[in-house]
Parts: C-alpha cells; structure tokens; sequence
C-alpha cells in the first residue's frame, strides 16, 4: 500500500520543487513592482492644522498615488523619478498616534504621526486695527481644543485680570465641535464681564486685560486684549475722537485733556455723566484739530474717582500722518536719485524732508491739509509744486533737470566709443546764494554715445573729451546756457591727424606698393593705404594710439605702434625686406657644383629657382626674408636631392654639401659608386702586389760554376 502512495507523492515533491523557486521568484518580483517607502515625515508630532511634509520612494508601473490620514485621503499626486515629496494638512483627530499612508495601486507604506491637544482662546470682537475696544465693552471669548481626548467632557477654569491685577473667574463647559471633527471642542458663547463671572467683573480700566485657561493645576493658554478710553488708537486731522469712561460718581463735573506737540486741549464737562447712574462719561464733540502735528498725544480725564486711583484713565493716541510717495523725475520723464525734497506744512508751518533713492522715490509721512513742495539738486531749486493731502497717495515730482546726450565723431560721421568725457561748471545756490564748483564724467558706449543726467539747466559747462589722457577738443568744448530742454544733444568732433610714413627695406632703400595699415587699438578704427615710388604712405587718422603694419601681399614686413596725438612723419624700416641670399652648393669633398638648380620657396610668394655658376652660386636678390626652404635639384631630376629650411634676417650666404655626389672629371659620380671603383682597385692593386711577392719567392736560385 506504501509503495503506491510514494509513486504518486513523488511526482508531486518533485513538481512542488520545481515551481517553488518561480513562485518565489514571481513574488519577489510582484514586491519589488509595488514597493513603497516612506523616507520621512517632517514633523513627527503636532497639532491640528499644521503642515506635514511626507518623502518617500515609489518603484510602480504608475507614478500616481495618493496620502491618507487615517482612512482620509489628504492629498492626492504624481511622483517625480519615483519621489514623493508633498505636504498636508492635518485633519481634525483625537489626541494619540495615527497613521501617516503613502498608497499605490498595488501597494502602500505607514509611518506614525502623533497629534497633540492645542489649547487657544481668541476674542472675537476686537476691531480692527487701529479701532479699539472701550470701557464698559463687552468682550466676546471663544475657547476651542483640538486634538482633544476621545470621548472627553472638557470643563475649562477660565480667569481675567484687569489693569488693577483683580481677577475674575468662571468655569465654562466645552462640547464637540461636530462629529466629523474628531477631538475637537468649543464654547463660542462667553460674554464677559456678564454673569456667571465672580461679581464685579468689568471692563471699566484702561490698559490690558489678560485671559487664563487653566485645568486647575496647569495654565493651558492665554490671550490679552486692551481696554481704552477712545474707540481708535490713530486719528487723522478733522477726525471726531470718541472718548468713553466709567464708574465716575453721577452728576459730577469732568475735565477732558488733551496734550501733545504744539497743541494742549481742556473741556470741562458739567454733569458729565448725566445719561443716568451708570457712572458713564461719554464725549465726541472734540475733532484733531486743522494745525495738529503728527505724533502722540495723551489723553486724561479728571478728577480721578476714588475708584481708579489704582489706574487712571489715561491713554496715548497717535497723529500719525499719511505714507506719501513721491517719484522724482527729470524733463524726460526719467526718475533720477539724489534730490532733496521739502515739504512744507502749511497749516503747523513744520517743514518735512527726505532725499529720493536709486529708484526716484522719497517717502514723506504727511497729514490731512494743503503742503508746498520744493525740490533741490546740489542745492539749487529744480522744482516747486502744491498739494492737498487726504490720504495716501503716489505722485510724480516733475524738477528741471536736463539730460545731455553727447556723441563723439570722427570727419567721416563715425562714432567713436570709449572717449572720457569730463564736465566742470559753476552755479550758484539757491537759498545760501553760495558759488559752487560741480563735475560730471562719463565715457561714450560702444556706439560712441554718452548720457549725462541730472544737469542743471541755465548754465554754461566745460565739456573736456580725451582719449589715452589726452584732451583733443581743447578749442570747442564749451555749452553755453544749456537749455531746460528734455534732451540736449551734444557733438563733439573728434580731429584728424596726418601719419606720413616712409617704408625702406633692409638696405634703406625705399618699398613702393607695400600696404600700410593702422588699426586703432581700441577698436573699429582702420586706416590703409599704399606706398608710392619713393616709399611714402599718407593716413588720415583719428586722434588716438595705432598699431601700424605693414604689408607686401600678405607677409607682413614690420609691425609698430604710434601715438597719433599730433601730425607724426616717421619711417618704418623693414630688415626683412630687399635681403641678397647667396646659395653654395658643394659636393661630398667640398667641390662646387655648377648648373644645380635652387629653389627658393617663402609662403605667401611664388617659387624663385637659379642655376649655379661656375663657382656652384646660385644669387637671390630683392628677398623677403623670414622662413624659407631652399631646394637643391641636379640635372634633370623631379625630386630634390636636398631640402634644407632656414630663418634669414640679414643678407648672406648659405653653403649646401651635396653628401651623395662628387665632381670627377666635370661629372657628377654617386659617393657610393666612387667608393665601390676605389675599393675594387685597392683590392686589385693589393691582389696584385700579392701575386708579384709570391712569384718572386718561389723562383729558383742560378747555380755556381
């Protein structure tokens, strides 16, 4: 019977052995298709409402996945390269660890995140800034938890302390905010200083009050709020102030006081608190008047009652003037920097200042009323205009301020870049009547132009243009009464010098038809012409420096540089050119060779050849020296049987050993072939000589008789 079943297990252990290994494989490859890993969560732990930034790797077929909180998706994406790399929002939950999710379509990652309770309180009736809460106001408290304790009754032990440092107490009852909002308790319904509040709970001080959440052991939050005798802490000129007090005896007569720079206010109000026995003092018959200065000024009521004596009612309120932006701006429109400005307050005779910046703009802070403006640049008056300020506001300051645009030419109309430009003038100020000295420099663009701006109008300038240091305008550089124009344009001439340049060679003897070139060393400058019979080349130049060739063809025979600050003559000497080159060719022994053809071969000229004299000379005359390769043909030959490369600077003679031939008998003989006879007829001669001895010793001797 056991045989039976192992015939049929067997198979099957070998199968199971076989796809195990594929399914392991498969799997693995199914895991990796669908990884995710959460790299971090930045933070690990906050409160409700706070942002979450999640970094993690994905490797799946798509990029796309989402972020859950919980259960929650909180945003929704697509990887970049396989990163993940968003932030969210955490949703209301309850105190405690949750899960942080990063999902695929076939797979996902967890990581934890722990939100805490935040305790807050939040006065909801505070105006807004600068309008402030009064006396006898009632303040409206919010108190609200999130991340609060799942299935929690919170019961908050709530405190306010006054000014005086007298407190008030209430316990107050949270609830569940809504059942969607897991942890999150609120009570928006508190009034203080109305019941349930300890008895003679108030807001009858001026100054802060501060707010206390506590659990009974520990403060868990606060908030403050401020208490005044005004119902704003700013006013502007015209404005009605509203002052409120309390808890001053009935029927008692008050003194409003009012004081600050230049101004110092006194109302006595009889039965001030005749609106009933609530003590209230409530007065808004007293407006910033027309001729207030921008500051602080306080506020006081008198007599004191016996019940503030701890914390009178006094309070600081603020003039404070309106933000105005002024743009300076020249004739053309521009904005320029650097003008003092003045603003004059007519109605408190104040004068206000600032100087505009890179971008034009000044700021003035100005109250309501009619203000003078003046402008000044290098203390003279460029601008007057009138304004009625009501608020703030953005306006454009037109000064007489002219712009010079100065171009620098040549006799030909081109513009010539890089030229200094130098201003001087005299002007006298406006209010000192003090004579002044001013200077101005530049230095035209690439397109010859150069743009002064802010000028003065109404007064003559120097204008001194140079190049290399050198003044060249020295008799036309004067701009008189320049114009209060938006633009002034300005030309200036620059002259022409005369180069008159003689070009010899090495032996001094004169180049026709050589080019002479100059370039102007800054650039776009270019002056060429040829030399005549006797040498001579004339260029007219624009003042400046030039680096002067000269050419014949395309070799360039000397290279130079000359100032062009006046007519120059000078004489440029070529040591290359006009060269006599003598070529010697000689055989092994040293024989001269005649009838050898010489090449001579420079780049840039065509091929000089000679055959040599009887001397083996061959004379090159009218050379151009520099690099040269001297060729050596014999007879009728196509390849040369020497090539030889030399640098010549002077006139001399070259000697070319010929080592493969020697002259016999008026032929030329290969050194090799010459070698091969004389050594055959040694060894003839030797052989010879050998046969001669060897006879000589076997003849025999004559016998005697």
């Amino acid at each position: 019977m056991a045989k039976p079943i192992l015939r049929v297990i067997k198979p099957l252990i070998f199968l199971l052995l076989i796809l195990t290994p594929t399914i392991v494989a498969l799997s693995s490859l199914y895991g990796v298709k669908a990884e995710v890993s959460i790299i971090s969560v930045i933070p690990f732990s906050g409160y409700v409402g706070d942002t979450v930034w999640v970094i993690a790797n994905i490797t799946a077929e798509t990029d796309s996945y989402g972020i859950l909180f919980d259960q929650e998706s909180v945003y929704n994406g697509t990887a970049v390269g396989g990163l993940v790399n968003a932030s969210f929002l955490v949703p209301h939950a309850v105190k405690g660890v949750h899960n942080v999710t990063v999902k695929v379509e076939a797979g996902e990652a967890r990581a934890d995140f722990t939100v805490l309770t935040k305790y807050s309180i939040e006065v909801v009736n505070v105006p807004e800034f600068p309008k402030q809460l009064q006396e006898n106001d009632t303040i409206k408290i919010s108190l609200n938890v999130t991340g609060g304790e799942a299935d929690t009754s919170y019961t908050a032990n709530m405190t306010v302390m006054n000014p005086t440092n007298t407190t008030y107490a209430m316990n107050v009852s949270l609830s569940l905010a809504s059942v969607s909002e897991p942890g999150h308790y609120v009570n928006t319904t508190i009034d203080y200083p109305s019941a349930p509040w300890t008895q003679g709970a108030n807001t009858n001080f001026t100054g802060t009050y501060t707010i206390f959440w506590s659990n009974g052991t520990e403060v868990q939050a606060t908030e403050t709020f401020f208490v005044g005798l005004t119902n704003s802490s700013r006013y502007h000129r015209g404005d009605s102030v509203d002052i409120k007090a309390v808890d001053y005896p009935p029927d008692q007569n008050v003194t409003i006081n009012i004081s600050g720079v230049d101004i110092s206010y006194s109302e006595i109000l009889e039965n001030a608190t005749a609106a009933g026995a609530d003590g209230v003092v409530h007065y808004t018959n007293w407006a910033v008047p027309q001729n207030a200065t921008i500051g602080n000024y306080t506020l006081s009521i008198t007599p004191v009652p016996s019940s503030k004596t701890k914390v009178n009612d006094t309070q600081i309120f603020e003039v404070p003037g309106f933000k105005t932006e002024i743009f300076t701006r020249n004739l053309a429109n521009h904005t320029v920097s650097n003008i003092f400005l003045k603003a004059y307050d007519n109605s408190t005779g104040i004068h206000y200042t600032n100087t505009s910046k890179l971008d034009g703009s000044a700021s003035l802070t100005l109250e309501n009323g009619y203000h003078s403006f003046e402008a000044f640049f290098k203390e003279v008056r460029v601008g007057e205009m009138n304004l009625t300020i009501t608020g703030e506001i953005q306006v454009n300051f037109t000064c007489q301020l002219t712009t010079a645009n100065i171009d620098v030419i040549d006799v030909q109309n081109v513009k010539i870049p890089f030229v200094s430009i130098d201003l001087t003038y005299n002007y006298t100020t406006t209010e000192t009547k003090g004579d002044r000295n001013g200077t101005d420099s530049g230095e035209t663009n690439i397109t010859g132009t150069l743009q002064l701006t802010p000028l003065l109008p109404s007064i003559s300038y120097t204008i001194n243009a140079s190049r290399y240091g050198e003044v060249f305008n020295t008799n036309n550089n004067t701009i008189y009464d320049l114009p209060a124009e938006a633009y002034e344009n300005i030309t200036i001439l620059c002259p022409t010098k005369k180069l008159q340049v003689q070009v010899v060679d090495a032996n001094n003897q004169p180049i026709a038809n050589a080019i002479v070139q100059a370039q102007e060393l800054m650039g776009g400058l270019n002056y060429n012409n040829l030399t005549d019979i006797s040498g001579t080349a004339v260029l007219e130049c624009t003042f400046g420096k030039y680096d002067v060739k000269v050419y014949q063809g395309e070799i360039t025979l000397n290279e130079t540089t000359f100032d062009l600050f006046e007519d120059q003559n000078r004489t440029i000497k070529c040591q290359l050119y006009g060269l006599t080159v003598s070529i010697k060719v000689v055989d092994f022994l040293g024989q001269p060779i005649s009838n050898a053809n010489v090449t001579l071969k420079r780049e840039g000229l065509a091929p000089r050849s000679i055959l040599t004299e009887t001397e083996g000379k061959a004379t090159f005359n009218s050379i151009i020296g520099g690099s040269l390769q001297i060729a050596v043909y014999l007879g009728d030959q196509t390849q040369s049987c020497v090539t030889r490369n030399f640098f010549i600077d002077s006139s001399t003679t070259i000697e070319i050993k010929i080592e493969k031939y020697v002259l016999l008998a008026g032929l030329l003989v290969e050194t090799s072939q010459l070698t091969t006879v004389i050594i055959i007829l040694v060894t003839v001669i030797l052989a010879l000589l050998v046969e001669v001895y060897r006879k000589k010793r076997l003849k025999p001797e004559k016998s005697s008789s």
